[in-house]
């Protein structure tokens, strides 16, 4: 396997990482305070190609690979852009927009891919409940068909970008007893009406990130909002998630590459018994478990993304693999950098501490460490 970037990758990396770091990092401690979505670096990330970079051009894209994502998200993360962010731009852009370039009509594809690429519209996927999280199967959300409507009734939980959605891809039963092959999946508008916005959360890390529940009330929607096959919402919906563990891995991995650059740089400047601190083993060793994990994690999410661009298809194990190992293994190395830090390292004023809790998610999100045991297990 031959992981080497292109050069046309190559300048794309520094592209993003000079533009985020001019146009978007400095606004970032601000807006992760007060728990606010960038919506000005959002509009330039849509300029710049970056949320519809995957799209072909006929819908608004810029036509690039998996790989070319990675490296996009990656950029972003090492240029020291928040986790928030980074969170929104892959549910807007992989769990919501490329369901509906994969599996859409024409029509929908016409209708929502162009402004989803440029940042007009905003995207969800409305798939977790307040009882269904890692047991998709129970899903208590119904769509029933009326005549040429279909009618939605149900709550979502945990929608990162519910909020702000323009479109949402809501995932629903419309056969009860039919387990997995019951579910569906549908293109819900904001401000259809039985369509609204319930409780908004507040949480630990990725603040700028709007994340709240979603109420469908007797919510009719055309037939044509179905997307896909009916009852072929499962395996949609699998397919999907496995972006979220792949692609959207790729903005941690990059907040490992800031942080580390972060902790080498404090360590020389920092000093304690009359020397910097980098010359302490002990502090050595913290800084060398950080190079280990990023290097090892950034080999696992390229690794995905050179396989799904020569049509490798969905690989769950290896997804399951990544996912698992940025989320979990990432915790000691991650507390090394606080404790390195000491007390700076628990202020709101260096940048460590925001990574720390940005990163909890990484175990959580997209299917839990656990989940990703049992998935790792049955495939091997």
């Amino acid at each position: 396997m031959d992981f080497r970037l292109t050069d046309e990758q190559r300048m794309l990396r520094e592209q993003v990482l000079r533009f985020a770091r001019r146009e978007i990092v400095p606004r970032v401690r601000d807006h992760d305070r007060a728990e606010e979505f960038d919506r000005e670096s959002w509009r330039k990330l849509g300029e710049l190609g970056i949320l519809g970079l995957h799209f072909p051009p006929e819908y608004g894209g810029g036509g690039g690979s998996v790989t070319s994502c990675v490296v996009v998200g990656e950029a972003l993360g090492a240029a020291g852009v928040d986790g928030g962010l980074t969170l929104s731009y892959g549910a807007h852009s992989f769990l919501c927009a490329d369901t509906i370039l994969v599996h859409g009509t024409d029509a929908q594809r016409r209708r929502y891919l162009p402004k989803l690429a440029t940042g007009e519209w905003i995207g969800c996927m409305g798939l977790t409940e307040p009882d269904a999280g890692s047991d998709v199967a129970a899903l208590r959300c119904r769509a029933e068909r009326r005549g040429d409507e279909w009618v939605l009734d149900g709550t979502k939980m945990f929608i990162t970008n519910g909020a702000l959605a323009d479109v949402t891809v809501v995932y629903a039963k419309t056969d009860p007893k039919a387990g997995h092959a019951g579910i569906s999946a549908f293109v819900v508008e904001r401000g259809t009406p039985g369509f609204s916005i319930g409780k908004r959360l507040h949480k630990m890390g990725v603040r700028s990130s709007p994340t709240s529940e979603l109420v469908f009330e007797d919510c009719a929607i055309p037939r044509e909002s179905l997307l896909g096959e009916e009852g072929a919402g499962f395996p949609m919906a699998m397919q999907t998630v496995e972006w979220d563990r792949s692609a959207l891995l790729a903005p941690f991995v990059g907040a490992f590459e800031f942080l580390l650059d972060r902790c080498c740089a404090y360590a020389k400047e920092r000093r304690q018994f009359g020397r910097p601190i980098a010359s302490f083993q002990a502090i050595k060793h913290k800084l060398a478990d950080l190079k280990i994990f990023l290097e090892a994690a950034r080999s696992l999410v390229y690794r995905i993304a050179w396989l799904k661009d020569r049509g490798q298809g969905v690989n769950h194990l290896d997804a399951a693999v990544a996912k698992l190992f940025v989320g979990d293994a990432s915790l000691q190395p991650i507390n090394d950098a606080v404790v390195l830090h000491g007390g700076y390292g628990y202020c709101h004023e260096y940048d460590v501490e925001r990574v720390f809790r940005d990163s909890r998610l990484a175990p959580i999100g997209g299917g839990t460490s656990d989940i990703q045991k049992l998935i790792i297990s049955r495939l091997m």
